[in-house]
């Protein structure tokens, strides 16, 4: 059997209208398990959450995403692979974002980046774009504005996601990421905008669909509220690691 072939930034921006596979990977045995049906792979700083126990997504510092984008984009062989910014890696100014996504493009051989923002983050997509990175963009609700924003709140003013949606477009990101939006708000901007819209907790009218790959294979003991899971595979992985404790200690 031959090689999937592997799909490009290209490709993604073209599908608008969908359907969109969209997958997290952060190690190497999850990633080969998302290539297989994604396609697009993205290694977000929702790591911090789901592997290291934080809170928040703050803490993640580029050198982590590097490390973790480089494994994932060595085992994906099929998937458009993205990296997410961490936070303090592009706010400071368009030059010190350029720096950083090209270190994580020439470090983990990654496709393009994500970073979150609207129309704040415009001149900065666009510095990126125009110099070869390119770049998928996150509106709605965004996790590194958790303190400024009171919390994780569900983001229901059309207008404003709508005219970020359009300023991080035509800055030219290839794809939007939309966040913990309401449908009302995923509709319209999926509406609005010309390139594919990519949606969690956004309901079901986005061009595609991101989901965190240990949630829906339940192994996120603490997995959001809004969380797709699978509630069979966590209680069969442990009874796999108690039927192995019991040999091991040789119990009868």
């Amino acid at each position: 059997m031959s090689e999937a072939k592997r799909l490009r930034v290209t490709d993604i921006a073209k599908r608008k209208g969908g359907p969109l596979v969209c997958l997290t990977a952060y190690t190497g045995p999850i990633a080969a398990l998302a290539d297989e049906v994604a396609d697009l792979v993205l290694v977000g700083d929702s790591l911090g959450n789901v592997l290291y126990g934080w809170e928040s997504t703050l803490p993640v510092t580029l050198e982590m995403m590097i490390a973790h984008g480089e494994v994932t984009a060595r085992v994906c062989r099929r998937a458009v692979v993205v990296v997410d910014l961490p936070f303090g890696s592009y706010q400071e100014s368009p030059a010190q974002a350029f720096a950083n996504a090209a270190r994580v493009l020439k470090e983990t051989n990654c496709a393009a980046v994500k970073l979150e923002g609207g129309k704040e983050m415009a001149e900065t997509v666009a510095f990126l774009t125009a110099r070869g990175v390119p770049v998928v963009g996150h509106v709605g609700l965004m996790p590194q504005h958790v303190h400024a924003r009171g919390g994780f709140k569900r983001d229901s003013d059309v207008e404003k996601v709508t005219a970020d949606a359009l300023a991080i477009e035509a800055a030219g990101a290839f794809a939007l990421v939309l966040e913990g939006v309401t449908t009302e708000v995923a509709e319209a901007v999926t509406r609005a905008t010309k390139v594919p819209t990519i949606g969690i907790a956004a309901g079901a009218s986005c061009d595609g669909e991101i989901r965190v790959t240990e949630d829906l294979l339940g192994l996120n003991p603490s997995p959001p509220p809004f969380a797709e899971t699978d509630k069979g595979l966590r209680p069969a992985m442990q009874a796999c690691l108690a039927a192995f404790a019991k040999k091991a200690r040789r119990e009868s």
